[in-house]
């Protein structure tokens, strides 16, 4: 990765960034600001930047494991809300949702691994 795909990724992200937190702080409906909070901004760049340095091919890896990251995403939220409720500790809660998704994300990418490679083994091996 060079200085300019960085660049580019920081420009971008940053702007969603900000432009969530302009959102969420203008707008009277707070729900909004966590609708745009949820933009997937790192995973387009991340797939377009891929396509612009090494073609489609590897656009499409990053699209298929953004998948496992976005389903992890929802398990986040869910998760840090239901730790909020319950501690009204927002640090602690983010903490725990951002491990949550992690964990999820690599669990359900061990699984669907699983999956495939008991489709793909020949019969009679398992």
């Amino acid at each position: 990765m060079n200085k300019k795909d960085l660049f580019f990724r920081f420009l971008l992200g940053g702007t969603a960034v900000m432009l969530s937190y302009i959102v969420s702080y203008l707008v009277p409906w707070k729900i909004l600001g966590g609708i745009f909070a949820a933009f997937p901004v790192v995973m387009v760049v991340a797939v377009m930047m891929m396509g612009i340095t090494s073609g489609s091919k590897k656009a499409a890896q990053i699209a298929q494991g953004s998948v496992y990251g976005m389903i992890g995403c929802t398990i986040c939220v869910v998760s840090v809300l239901f730790f909020l409720s319950l501690s009204h500790v927002w640090w602690m809660s983010i903490l725990l949702g951002l491990l949550l998704w992690y964990g999820s994300a690599i669990l359900i990418l061990k699984v669907r691994e699983k999956i495939r490679n008991r489709r793909t083994a020949p019969a009679g091996t398992s």
